[in-house]
């Protein structure tokens, strides 16, 4: 099994349990718990594997469906040994954006595409899935407020390129580049770091 695969698994199997703690913070039913478990999952890569003309991977490899069922099937029955929800729910969707955007990145890179296109094609796979949770579940998606998150799969995206420049190996650049992802997202939280905002203190106060 090649490592870009176990790193599909990986993030499958992350994003499911995002979509599923969710879901369980939406108090649904089974049947959206694991809609919900499904789009997270495969949400972004679809997006992309559409737009490059690439086979949608979820519907030529089955693996990947029963990832996603397994997944959620833990997340329900364990959801308790998780901890609070709130910060399982932040653990595994750093990690899944993580493992995403070098995916996306190297998917891009098969196809032949420019380095820019390809960071954007991997910062889709990474966030499009939580976009489509977050507006199932009737919430502000994350990626559209001030938080850093996209803006962190587009810093490991572009660090992936230049250190593909360097002599490391191929398996060491894509830990990196998912690791500086997980860091700069971490790093965000703790110290409250935020994109600038357009609004002013006096339109933010009138809200």
């Amino acid at each position: 099994m090649s490592l870009f695969l176990i790193i599909d698994i990986l993030g499958t199997i992350s994003f499911s349990i995002s979509g599923v703690l969710t879901a369980l913070k939406k108090r649904m039913d089974l049947f959206g718990i694991f809609i919900i478990a499904f789009v997270t999952a495969v949400g972004g890569g679809t997006l992309r594997d559409v737009l490059i003309d690439a086979d949608i991977t979820w519907m030529r490899n089955l693996t990947f469906v029963y990832v996603i069922i397994g997944a959620a099937i833990f997340a329900i029955i364990f959801r308790k040994k998780l901890g609070y929800i709130r910060k399982s729910l932040f653990l595994f969707d750093t990690i899944g954006i993580a493992l995403y955007t070098v995916v996306g990145v190297e998917k891009g890179i098969a196809a032949g595409f420019p380095p820019l296109i390809c960071v954007a094609l991997g910062t889709m796979s990474a966030c499009f899935g939580g976009v489509i949770r977050d507006i199932l579940c009737n919430e502000i998606p994350i990626i559209f407020r001030k938080e850093i998150y996209a803006t962190a799969c587009i810093i490991g995206g572009f660090a992936y390129f230049l250190l593909l420049k360097t002599t490391l190996a191929e398996d060491f650049i894509v830990i990196i580049s998912g690791s500086i992802v997980i860091t700069i997202r971490l790093l965000a939280v703790y110290f409250k770091l935020s994109l600038p905002s357009v609004y002013s203190k006096k339109e933010l106060t009138e809200e």
